[in-house]
C-alpha cells in the first residue's frame, strides 16, 4: 500500500510574496512547437499501437529540435530562403514479430497535421524539412511493456511536483496568451503572429508585462503603419486585462522596436514564428505541464511532452501531481495553497510511488488536524488502480495538455 504523508507548510503563499515572476511561451514559440509536435507524435503512435495490438507499446519521443530557417522580410511581404528543419529523436517500437510499423511516416504526418491546424502562414510542405532520428528502444525498457499487469512498472526513477491554486498573475498570463492566439483575436487582428511570449513581474499589486508578438509583414505596408497597428494591439491587450484582473497592469509590447530604423527596427514576421529565421527550439525548454514557467514554484525538470503515457512517470506524475493538488484545493475547506510530490522507482508500478507527500498551507483560523485525513484520502483515491488506469487512458488520448 502507498504510504502518504501530509505536512503543514509554514511558507508564505506565492500570491502574498512581495514579487512574483511568471513566463509563458505561446503557440508560435519554437520551444512550444517542439513540445506540441512531439506530444502529437506520441498520441498518434499510441493510437496506432492500440489499433493494431490492443496496447500502447514502448516509445518516448521527448527529444526534438527545431532548427531555425532563413527568410527575407520587407514591409508588405517577403520570401523563404531556407526552410526550418524539424528533427525527431529518441525511441519507439518499430516492429512486432514480422510486422513493421511506419514510425517515420507517422511522425512526419503528425507534424504536418499539427502545423496545418495551428498556423495561418506556414506551408508544412514548403517551409519545413523533416529528419526522423527515432530508433528502436532498449530491450530492458521494451520488456516493461511485455510484463503482465493492469498497470505497468515505471520506466524511470523520477520526481514530480504539482501545485494549486494558480495565482492571479499565473492565471492572467495563461489566459492572455490564449486570448492573443484565439480565433477571435486573429480575426480581429490578422496582422498579429502566433509567436507570443509573455513575461510578467508582479511587484506588490502591480503587474508589469513584457510581451513579444510579431506583426505579419504581409499586413504591414510601412513603418508608420507598423506603429499604428502596434498601438491598436496594445489597446486591445489593455482592455482585455482590465476585464480579467483587479490588479494594476503595465504593458510593454515589442520593446526592441525603434522608430526611424525601418524593417530593422520593428518585429516583423513572414510565417508567424521566430523559428523562421531567429530562434531554434527544443523539447522541454518551454512551459511546464500547466502551461507556465513559474519561477517561485518548485517544478520538475522532466520534459513531459512526447513521453509515453503508460509507464513514463516523467509524464504521468508531472500531470497527476497538478491534478491531485487541484482536487485537494477545491474539495478541502480551509486550504490556502497545496503542493503534491511524487517520486517513482524504476520497475515499481506507476500507482505505487516510493514517495507521496503533500505540503499544505492552511487558511487562518483553520486547523490542520481537521483537513489532514481528508487530504490523505484524496491522495490515496487518486493513486487507486482503477483511477490511475482511467487517468492514463485520458492522458494517452491527448485530452490533457502537457505544455
Amino acid at each position: 500500500m502507498v504510504k502518504v504523508n501530509v505536512f503543514e507548510s509554514t511558507n508564505t503563499a506565492v500570491a502574498e510574496m512581495p514579487f512574483e515572476i511568471v513566463e509563458r511561451k505561446g503557440l508560435g514559440h519554437p520551444d512550444f512547437i517542439c513540445d506540441a509536435i512531439m506530444e502529437r507524435v506520441s498520441i498518434e503512435l499510441s493510437k496506432t499501437y492500440l489499433r493494431r495490438y490492443g496496447a500502447i507499446l514502448h516509445h518516448n519521443i521527448d527529444k526534438g529540435l527545431l532548427v531555425a530557417g532563413q527568410v527575407d522580410k520587407w514591409f508588405g511581404g517577403g520570401n523563404v530562403k531556407q526552410p526550418m528543419k524539424l528533427i525527431f529523436g529518441d525511441r519507439a517500437t518499430y516492429a512486432v514479430e514480422e510486422e513493421i510499423i511506419p514510425i517515420d511516416e507517422i511522425a512526419v504526418e503528425a507534424a504536418k497535421t499539427w502545423l496545418k491546424e495551428n498556423f495561418r502562414f506556414i506551408d508544412p510542405e514548403d517551409h519545413f524539412q523533416y529528419q526522423v532520428e527515432i530508433k528502436q528502444g532498449s530491450q530492458a525498457l521494451r520488456d516493461i511493456f511485455e510484463r503482465k499487469g493492469e498497470l505497468l512498472g515505471a520506466n524511470d526513477t523520477s520526481a514530480a511536483v504539482g501545485y494549486a491554486p494558480l495565482t492571479e498573475t499565473e492565471r492572467m498570463v495563461l489566459e492572455l496568451e490564449q486570448y492573443l492566439n484565439s480565433r477571435h483575436f486573429k480575426l480581429a487582428y490578422p496582422e498579429t503572429g502566433e509567436d507570443v511570449k509573455i513575461m510578467a513581474i508582479r511587484r506588490g499589486k502591480i503587474i508589469y508585462l513584457t510581451i513579444a508578438m510579431p506583426l505579419m509583414a504581409e499586413y504591414v505596408k510601412s513603418e508608420k503603419e507598423y506603429f499604428s497597428k502596434k498601438r491598436e494591439v496594445e489597446k486591445a491587450i489593455k482592455e482585455f486585462l482590465n476585464n480579467e484582473t483587479s490588479l494594476e497592469t503595465r504593458v510593454n509590447l515589442n520593446t526592441l522596436d525603434r522608430e526611424g530604423r525601418g524593417v530593422s527596427g520593428v518585429y516583423l514576421s513572414l510565417l508567424g514564428t521566430s523559428a523562421e529565421d531567429a530562434d531554434s527550439g527544443e523539447v522541454g525548454r518551454g512551459n511546464r505541464v500547466n502551461g507556465l514557467i513559474p519561477l517561485q514554484r518548485p517544478v520538475s525538470n522532466e520534459a513531459a511532452a512526447g513521453k509515453n503515457p503508460v509507464s513514463h512517470v516523467g509524464k504521468i506524475y508531472n500531470v497527476l501531481t497538478h491534478k491531485i493538488a487541484h482536487e485537494i484545493y477545491y474539495k478541502v475547506n480551509g486550504v490556502k495553497e497545496v503542493y503534491v510530490w511524487l517520486v517513482s522507482e524504476i520497475g515499481r508500478p506507476v500507482n505505487n510511488p516510493v514517495l507521496a507527500d503533500v505540503y499544505v498551507l492552511i487558511e487562518p483560523n483553520n486547523d490542520f488536524k481537521d483537513v489532514k485525513k481528508e487530504i490523505m484520502e484524496i491522495m490515496l483515491s487518486q493513486l487507486e488502480k482503477d483511477k490511475m488506469k482511467s487517468f492514463i487512458n485520458t492522458l494517452s488520448r491527448g485530452n490533457i495538455r502537457v505544455y
